[in-house]
Protein backbone atom coordinates (compact mmCIF):
# COMPACT_ATOMS: atom_id res chain seq x y z
CA UNK A 1 0.00 0.00 0.00
CA UNK A 2 1.44 3.36 -1.04
CA UNK A 3 1.20 6.37 1.23
CA UNK A 4 1.89 10.05 0.81
CA UNK A 5 5.39 11.12 1.72
CA UNK A 6 6.01 13.88 4.24
CA UNK A 7 6.77 16.25 1.37
CA UNK A 8 3.55 15.32 -0.40
CA UNK A 9 1.53 15.93 2.76
CA UNK A 10 3.18 19.33 3.14
CA UNK A 11 2.13 20.25 -0.39
CA UNK A 12 -1.40 18.95 0.17
CA UNK A 13 -1.83 20.93 3.37
CA UNK A 14 -0.36 24.04 1.75
CA UNK A 15 -2.88 23.88 -1.11
CA UNK A 16 -5.73 23.29 1.34
CA UNK A 17 -4.72 26.16 3.63
CA UNK A 18 -4.44 28.54 0.69
CA UNK A 19 -7.97 28.00 -0.64
CA UNK A 20 -10.10 25.51 1.36
CA UNK A 21 -13.37 26.48 -0.35
CA UNK A 22 -11.89 25.49 -3.73
CA UNK A 23 -12.03 21.90 -2.49
CA UNK A 24 -15.53 22.06 -1.01
CA UNK A 25 -14.67 22.86 2.60
CA UNK A 26 -17.68 24.69 4.13
CA UNK A 27 -16.80 28.04 5.64
CA UNK A 28 -17.48 28.62 9.30
CA UNK A 29 -20.41 31.05 9.13
CA UNK A 30 -21.89 32.55 12.29
CA UNK A 31 -25.53 31.59 12.74
CA UNK A 32 -25.29 28.32 10.81
CA UNK A 33 -24.70 24.64 11.52
CA UNK A 34 -23.16 22.03 9.19
CA UNK A 35 -24.32 18.39 9.08
CA UNK A 36 -22.14 15.82 7.30
CA UNK A 37 -21.76 12.18 6.34
CA UNK A 38 -18.39 10.48 5.84
CA UNK A 39 -17.61 6.85 5.07
CA UNK A 40 -14.05 6.58 6.42
CA UNK A 41 -12.77 3.31 5.04
CA UNK A 42 -12.17 0.74 7.81
CA UNK A 43 -11.83 3.26 10.60
CA UNK A 44 -10.14 1.19 13.29
CA UNK A 45 -6.75 1.00 14.95
CA UNK A 46 -4.60 4.13 15.04
CA UNK A 47 -1.56 2.15 13.87
CA UNK A 48 -3.29 1.37 10.56
CA UNK A 49 -2.89 4.99 9.37
CA UNK A 50 -0.04 7.49 9.24
CA UNK A 51 -0.17 10.31 11.85
CA UNK A 52 -0.40 12.86 9.03
CA UNK A 53 -3.46 11.04 7.69
CA UNK A 54 -5.12 11.22 11.10
CA UNK A 55 -4.35 14.92 11.28
CA UNK A 56 -5.91 15.42 7.83
CA UNK A 57 -9.06 13.44 8.75
CA UNK A 58 -9.42 15.35 12.01
CA UNK A 59 -8.99 18.67 10.22
CA UNK A 60 -11.71 17.82 7.68
CA UNK A 61 -14.13 16.67 10.38
CA UNK A 62 -13.55 19.87 12.39
CA UNK A 63 -15.59 21.84 9.83
CA UNK A 64 -18.74 19.86 10.68
CA UNK A 65 -21.07 20.13 13.69
CA UNK A 66 -22.77 16.75 13.26
CA UNK A 67 -20.96 13.95 11.44
CA UNK A 68 -22.48 10.56 10.60
CA UNK A 69 -19.56 8.16 10.13
CA UNK A 70 -19.76 4.75 8.45
CA UNK A 71 -17.31 1.81 8.46
CA UNK A 72 -16.21 2.21 12.07
CA UNK A 73 -14.52 -1.07 12.99
CA UNK A 74 -15.16 -3.01 16.20
CA UNK A 75 -11.99 -1.40 17.53
CA UNK A 76 -13.08 2.16 18.42
CA UNK A 77 -9.56 3.52 18.78
CA UNK A 78 -9.57 5.48 15.49
CA UNK A 79 -13.08 6.86 16.03
CA UNK A 80 -12.13 7.99 19.53
CA UNK A 81 -8.91 9.51 18.16
CA UNK A 82 -10.83 11.72 15.73
CA UNK A 83 -13.24 12.70 18.51
CA UNK A 84 -10.27 13.69 20.66
CA UNK A 85 -8.80 15.83 17.89
CA UNK A 86 -12.07 17.75 17.62
CA UNK A 87 -11.82 18.90 21.23
CA UNK A 88 -13.95 18.78 24.38
CA UNK A 89 -17.04 20.31 22.72
CA UNK A 90 -17.57 17.17 20.60
CA UNK A 91 -19.53 14.24 21.97
CA UNK A 92 -20.23 10.84 20.40
CA UNK A 93 -22.80 8.10 20.10
CA UNK A 94 -22.06 4.84 18.32
CA UNK A 95 -23.84 1.59 17.48
CA UNK A 96 -22.80 -1.93 18.33
CA UNK A 97 -21.22 -4.00 15.56
CA UNK A 98 -23.65 -4.85 12.75
CA UNK A 99 -23.30 -6.89 9.57
CA UNK A 100 -21.92 -10.07 11.17
CA UNK A 101 -23.16 -12.40 13.90
CA UNK A 102 -20.92 -12.38 17.02
CA UNK A 103 -18.20 -15.01 16.75
CA UNK A 104 -18.70 -15.65 13.04
CA UNK A 105 -16.43 -14.55 10.20
CA UNK A 106 -17.37 -11.41 8.30
CA UNK A 107 -16.77 -7.71 8.07
CA UNK A 108 -18.84 -6.16 10.81
CA UNK A 109 -18.83 -2.44 11.45
CA UNK A 110 -20.28 0.25 13.65
CA UNK A 111 -22.15 3.42 12.72
CA UNK A 112 -21.52 6.53 14.76
CA UNK A 113 -22.20 10.22 15.23
CA UNK A 114 -19.86 12.96 16.38
CA UNK A 115 -21.57 16.22 17.33
CA UNK A 116 -20.68 19.68 18.56
CA UNK A 117 -22.42 19.99 21.92
CA UNK A 118 -22.21 23.80 21.80
CA UNK A 119 -24.82 23.73 19.01
CA UNK A 120 -26.36 20.28 19.01
CA UNK A 121 -27.83 18.31 21.91
CA UNK A 122 -28.52 14.60 21.83
CA UNK A 123 -32.02 13.40 22.64
CA UNK A 124 -32.98 10.30 24.60
CA UNK A 125 -33.46 7.97 21.61
CA UNK A 126 -30.65 5.81 20.20
CA UNK A 127 -31.57 2.58 18.42
CA UNK A 128 -30.87 0.26 15.54
CA UNK A 129 -33.48 0.12 12.78
CA UNK A 130 -34.62 -3.43 12.22
CA UNK A 131 -37.49 -5.28 10.58
CA UNK A 132 -39.63 -6.98 13.22
CA UNK A 133 -40.21 -10.72 13.24
CA UNK A 134 -43.90 -10.59 12.26
CA UNK A 135 -43.04 -8.53 9.16
CA UNK A 136 -40.29 -10.99 8.14
CA UNK A 137 -42.58 -14.00 8.60
CA UNK A 138 -45.34 -12.34 6.60
CA UNK A 139 -42.90 -11.48 3.80
CA UNK A 140 -41.62 -15.07 3.64
CA UNK A 141 -45.13 -16.51 3.52
CA UNK A 142 -46.38 -14.03 0.91
CA UNK A 143 -43.37 -14.72 -1.34
CA UNK A 144 -42.73 -18.38 -0.56
CA UNK A 145 -42.79 -19.54 -4.20
CA UNK A 146 -39.96 -17.32 -5.55
CA UNK A 147 -38.06 -17.85 -2.28
CA UNK A 148 -38.26 -21.64 -2.70
CA UNK A 149 -36.85 -21.29 -6.22
CA UNK A 150 -33.70 -19.49 -5.05
CA UNK A 151 -33.30 -21.54 -1.85
CA UNK A 152 -33.50 -24.84 -3.77
CA UNK A 153 -29.85 -24.81 -4.93
CA UNK A 154 -28.71 -24.17 -1.34
CA UNK A 155 -30.72 -27.13 -0.11
CA UNK A 156 -29.02 -29.23 -2.81
CA UNK A 157 -25.65 -27.92 -1.58
CA UNK A 158 -26.44 -28.92 2.03
CA UNK A 159 -27.37 -32.42 0.85
CA UNK A 160 -24.13 -32.67 -1.17
CA UNK A 161 -22.15 -31.45 1.84
CA UNK A 162 -23.80 -34.07 4.05
CA UNK A 163 -22.94 -36.80 1.51
CA UNK A 164 -19.35 -35.52 1.28
CA UNK A 165 -18.92 -35.82 5.04
CA UNK A 166 -20.56 -39.26 5.06
CA UNK A 167 -18.13 -40.39 2.35
CA UNK A 168 -15.13 -39.51 4.47
CA UNK A 169 -14.62 -36.10 2.85
CA UNK A 170 -13.22 -37.60 -0.34
CA UNK A 171 -12.92 -35.43 -3.41
CA UNK A 172 -13.59 -31.73 -3.68
CA UNK A 173 -15.68 -30.12 -0.96
CA UNK A 174 -19.01 -28.77 -2.31
CA UNK A 175 -19.18 -24.98 -2.58
CA UNK A 176 -22.16 -23.00 -1.33
CA UNK A 177 -24.05 -21.23 -4.14
CA UNK A 178 -24.67 -17.50 -4.02
CA UNK A 179 -28.23 -16.63 -3.14
CA UNK A 180 -29.94 -13.54 -4.47
CA UNK A 181 -33.21 -13.10 -2.64
CA UNK A 182 -36.19 -11.97 -4.77
CA UNK A 183 -37.61 -9.91 -1.88
CA UNK A 184 -36.19 -7.83 0.95
CA UNK A 185 -35.92 -9.71 4.25
CA UNK A 186 -33.57 -7.72 6.47
CA UNK A 187 -30.84 -5.06 6.31
CA UNK A 188 -27.29 -6.24 5.63
CA UNK A 189 -26.21 -3.71 8.28
CA UNK A 190 -28.85 -2.31 10.58
CA UNK A 191 -29.10 1.49 10.24
CA UNK A 192 -28.51 3.46 13.44
CA UNK A 193 -30.92 6.14 14.64
CA UNK A 194 -30.32 8.88 17.22
CA UNK A 195 -32.48 11.87 18.16
CA UNK A 196 -30.89 15.33 18.11
CA UNK A 197 -31.84 18.92 18.79
CA UNK A 198 -30.15 21.86 17.03
CA UNK A 199 -30.25 24.85 19.30
CA UNK A 200 -30.77 28.39 18.02
CA UNK A 201 -30.78 31.83 19.50
CA UNK A 202 -32.52 32.29 22.89
CA UNK A 203 -36.31 31.93 22.84
CA UNK A 204 -36.30 30.18 19.45
CA UNK A 205 -37.69 26.75 18.64
CA UNK A 206 -34.94 24.17 18.08
CA UNK A 207 -34.79 21.80 15.11
CA UNK A 208 -35.90 18.44 16.48
CA UNK A 209 -35.06 15.41 14.34
CA UNK A 210 -34.12 11.77 14.19
CA UNK A 211 -30.76 11.28 12.45
CA UNK A 212 -30.52 7.98 10.57
CA UNK A 213 -26.99 6.74 9.83
CA UNK A 214 -26.99 4.00 7.18
CA UNK A 215 -24.51 1.94 5.20
CA UNK A 216 -26.59 -0.05 2.75
CA UNK A 217 -25.79 -3.11 0.64
CA UNK A 218 -23.09 -2.92 -2.00
CA UNK A 219 -22.90 -5.78 -4.48
CA UNK A 220 -23.18 -6.83 -8.09
CA UNK A 221 -26.96 -7.00 -7.97
CA UNK A 222 -28.57 -3.63 -8.62
CA UNK A 223 -31.91 -5.18 -7.65
CA UNK A 224 -30.63 -6.16 -4.20
CA UNK A 225 -29.33 -2.63 -3.68
CA UNK A 226 -32.64 -1.11 -4.74
CA UNK A 227 -34.60 -3.45 -2.49
CA UNK A 228 -32.67 -2.36 0.57
CA UNK A 229 -32.91 1.34 -0.32
CA UNK A 230 -36.66 0.95 -0.91
CA UNK A 231 -37.03 -0.83 2.42
CA UNK A 232 -35.26 1.95 4.32
CA UNK A 233 -37.30 4.60 2.50
CA UNK A 234 -40.54 2.79 3.32
CA UNK A 235 -39.51 2.42 6.97
CA UNK A 236 -38.68 6.11 7.34
CA UNK A 237 -41.73 7.28 5.40
CA UNK A 238 -44.03 5.13 7.51
CA UNK A 239 -42.38 6.44 10.66
CA UNK A 240 -42.66 10.06 9.51
CA UNK A 241 -46.40 9.67 8.94
CA UNK A 242 -46.74 8.12 12.38
CA UNK A 243 -44.56 10.76 14.06
CA UNK A 244 -46.43 13.90 12.95
CA UNK A 245 -47.76 14.74 16.40
CA UNK A 246 -44.66 13.60 18.30
CA UNK A 247 -41.96 15.79 19.83
CA UNK A 248 -39.48 14.68 17.15
CA UNK A 249 -41.39 14.33 13.86
CA UNK A 250 -38.54 15.09 11.43
CA UNK A 251 -35.99 12.63 10.05
CA UNK A 252 -32.63 13.33 8.39
CA UNK A 253 -30.95 10.40 6.61
CA UNK A 254 -27.16 10.57 6.33
CA UNK A 255 -25.06 7.77 4.95
CA UNK A 256 -23.58 5.59 2.27
CA UNK A 257 -26.69 4.30 0.52
CA UNK A 258 -24.74 2.69 -2.35
CA UNK A 259 -27.25 4.03 -4.82
CA UNK A 260 -26.65 3.17 -8.44
CA UNK A 261 -26.34 6.74 -9.70
CA UNK A 262 -23.75 6.45 -12.47
CA UNK A 263 -26.26 7.74 -15.02
CA UNK A 264 -28.29 10.30 -13.03
CA UNK A 265 -30.81 11.06 -15.77
CA UNK A 266 -31.74 7.37 -15.94
CA UNK A 267 -31.17 6.25 -12.35
CA UNK A 268 -32.97 9.15 -10.67
CA UNK A 269 -36.37 8.02 -12.01
CA UNK A 270 -36.65 5.02 -9.67
CA UNK A 271 -35.58 7.00 -6.62
CA UNK A 272 -37.84 9.94 -7.39
CA UNK A 273 -40.81 7.61 -7.75
CA UNK A 274 -40.80 7.18 -3.97
CA UNK A 275 -40.05 10.80 -3.20
CA UNK A 276 -42.64 12.24 -5.59
CA UNK A 277 -45.38 9.82 -4.56
CA UNK A 278 -44.78 10.54 -0.88
CA UNK A 279 -44.76 14.30 -1.34
CA UNK A 280 -47.96 14.07 -3.42
CA UNK A 281 -49.59 11.93 -0.75
CA UNK A 282 -48.61 14.36 2.01
CA UNK A 283 -49.94 17.34 0.06
CA UNK A 284 -53.24 15.61 -0.65
CA UNK A 285 -53.67 14.65 3.00
CA UNK A 286 -52.78 18.17 4.14
CA UNK A 287 -50.15 16.88 6.57
CA UNK A 288 -47.40 19.05 5.10
CA UNK A 289 -44.41 16.67 5.30
CA UNK A 290 -41.72 17.03 2.65
CA UNK A 291 -38.98 14.74 1.30
CA UNK A 292 -35.85 16.16 -0.28
CA UNK A 293 -32.50 14.66 -1.34
CA UNK A 294 -30.40 17.62 -2.57
CA UNK A 295 -27.57 15.44 -3.91
CA UNK A 296 -29.92 13.84 -6.45
CA UNK A 297 -30.07 17.12 -8.35
CA UNK A 298 -27.69 19.35 -10.23
CA UNK A 299 -26.14 21.95 -7.98
CA UNK A 300 -27.83 25.31 -8.72
CA UNK A 301 -26.03 27.24 -11.45
CA UNK A 302 -24.11 24.17 -12.69
CA UNK A 303 -24.82 21.39 -15.15
CA UNK A 304 -23.78 18.45 -13.00
CA UNK A 305 -24.51 16.53 -9.83
CA UNK A 306 -21.93 16.30 -7.07
CA UNK A 307 -20.08 12.99 -6.86
CA UNK A 308 -19.22 11.34 -3.53
CA UNK A 309 -16.92 8.41 -4.34
CA UNK A 310 -13.17 8.86 -4.75
CA UNK A 311 -13.38 7.83 -8.41
CA UNK A 312 -15.81 10.73 -8.94
CA UNK A 313 -18.17 8.48 -10.89
CA UNK A 314 -21.06 7.88 -8.46
CA UNK A 315 -23.16 9.57 -5.78
CA UNK A 316 -23.35 6.58 -3.45
CA UNK A 317 -23.66 8.80 -0.37
CA UNK A 318 -26.72 10.93 0.33
CA UNK A 319 -28.32 13.27 2.84
CA UNK A 320 -32.11 13.27 2.80
CA UNK A 321 -34.73 15.34 4.65
CA UNK A 322 -38.10 13.95 5.72
CA UNK A 323 -39.67 16.83 7.57
CA UNK A 324 -42.69 18.76 8.75
CA UNK A 325 -40.58 21.72 9.85
CA UNK A 326 -41.01 24.46 7.25
CA UNK A 327 -37.58 25.86 8.13
CA UNK A 328 -35.78 22.76 6.83
CA UNK A 329 -34.80 22.54 3.13
CA UNK A 330 -37.41 21.53 0.56
CA UNK A 331 -37.25 20.27 -3.02
CA UNK A 332 -39.33 23.21 -4.27
CA UNK A 333 -36.62 25.58 -3.02
CA UNK A 334 -33.67 23.66 -4.48
CA UNK A 335 -32.62 26.54 -6.75
CA UNK A 336 -32.16 28.75 -3.67
CA UNK A 337 -29.49 26.46 -2.24
CA UNK A 338 -26.27 28.41 -1.68
CA UNK A 339 -27.78 31.87 -2.12
CA UNK A 340 -27.61 32.77 1.59
CA UNK A 341 -24.28 32.56 3.49
CA UNK A 342 -26.06 31.03 6.50
CA UNK A 343 -27.74 28.38 4.36
CA UNK A 344 -29.29 26.24 3.38
CA UNK A 345 -26.49 24.98 1.17
CA UNK A 346 -24.77 21.68 0.42
CA UNK A 347 -21.51 20.36 -0.96
CA UNK A 348 -18.77 17.72 -1.06
CA UNK A 349 -15.23 17.97 0.28
CA UNK A 350 -13.35 16.97 -2.86
CA UNK A 351 -10.02 15.84 -1.46
CA UNK A 352 -9.43 13.92 -4.71
CA UNK A 353 -9.16 17.24 -6.56
CA UNK A 354 -6.94 18.53 -3.76
CA UNK A 355 -4.55 15.55 -4.04
CA UNK A 356 -4.55 15.71 -7.83
CA UNK A 357 -3.66 19.41 -7.98
CA UNK A 358 -1.18 19.40 -5.09
CA UNK A 359 0.73 16.43 -6.51
CA UNK A 360 0.68 17.59 -10.15
CA UNK A 361 -1.43 14.75 -11.52
CA UNK A 362 -3.65 15.46 -14.54
CA UNK A 363 -7.43 15.55 -13.96
CA UNK A 364 -8.88 12.04 -13.51
CA UNK A 365 -10.62 12.10 -16.89
CA UNK A 366 -7.22 12.71 -18.53
CA UNK A 367 -5.25 10.07 -16.60
CA UNK A 368 -4.23 6.84 -18.31
CA UNK A 369 -4.74 3.48 -16.59
CA UNK A 370 -1.28 3.40 -14.96
CA UNK A 371 -1.65 6.95 -13.64
CA UNK A 372 -5.04 6.14 -12.13
CA UNK A 373 -3.70 3.01 -10.47
CA UNK A 374 -0.76 4.88 -8.98
CA UNK A 375 -2.91 7.85 -7.92
CA UNK A 376 -5.78 6.02 -6.23
CA UNK A 377 -3.63 3.51 -4.37
CA UNK A 378 -1.99 6.41 -2.53
CA UNK A 379 -5.15 7.29 -0.60
CA UNK A 380 -8.19 5.03 -1.20
CA UNK A 381 -7.21 2.84 1.77
CA UNK A 382 -5.07 5.33 3.70
CA UNK A 383 -7.61 8.21 3.65
CA UNK A 384 -10.86 6.82 2.20
CA UNK A 385 -12.60 5.79 -1.01
CA UNK A 386 -15.52 8.12 -0.18
CA UNK A 387 -15.70 11.90 0.06
CA UNK A 388 -17.39 13.75 2.95
CA UNK A 389 -20.69 15.40 1.98
CA UNK A 390 -22.39 18.16 3.96
CA UNK A 391 -25.48 20.34 4.30
CA UNK A 392 -25.50 23.77 5.94
CA UNK A 393 -28.59 24.95 7.83
CA UNK A 394 -29.25 28.38 9.32
CA UNK A 395 -29.59 28.19 13.09
CA UNK A 396 -33.19 28.43 14.30
CA UNK A 397 -34.27 32.05 14.75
Amino acid sequence: MAEFTADEWNRINSYLDEDPQRYGIPERVYGSVVLASFNIRKLGEISKRDPKTWKFLGSICSYFDLIAIQEIMDELEGFDHIKGMLGPDYYATVSDVTGVFPGEKGLGERLGFLYNYALIKRGDIASDISIDRSKIIRTIIEHYKPLLEVVGPYIDYLKALEDWHADGEKGKKPEAPKIQLPVFISFIRQPFLTSFRIMGHPNTKAYEFMAVNAHLYFGDSTEDRRQEFDALMNWILSRVKQQKESTCPNFILLGDLNLNFKNPEKDRAHIEKHITSFNDEMRQSGSGANVYFPFLYKYPGTNSELRTNARLSETFDQIGFFSYDERLPKLENHDLMGTNPRGPDYGVVNFVKLFQEALDYPPIEEMNADQKKDFFRKFEHEVSDHLPLWVRLPLPD
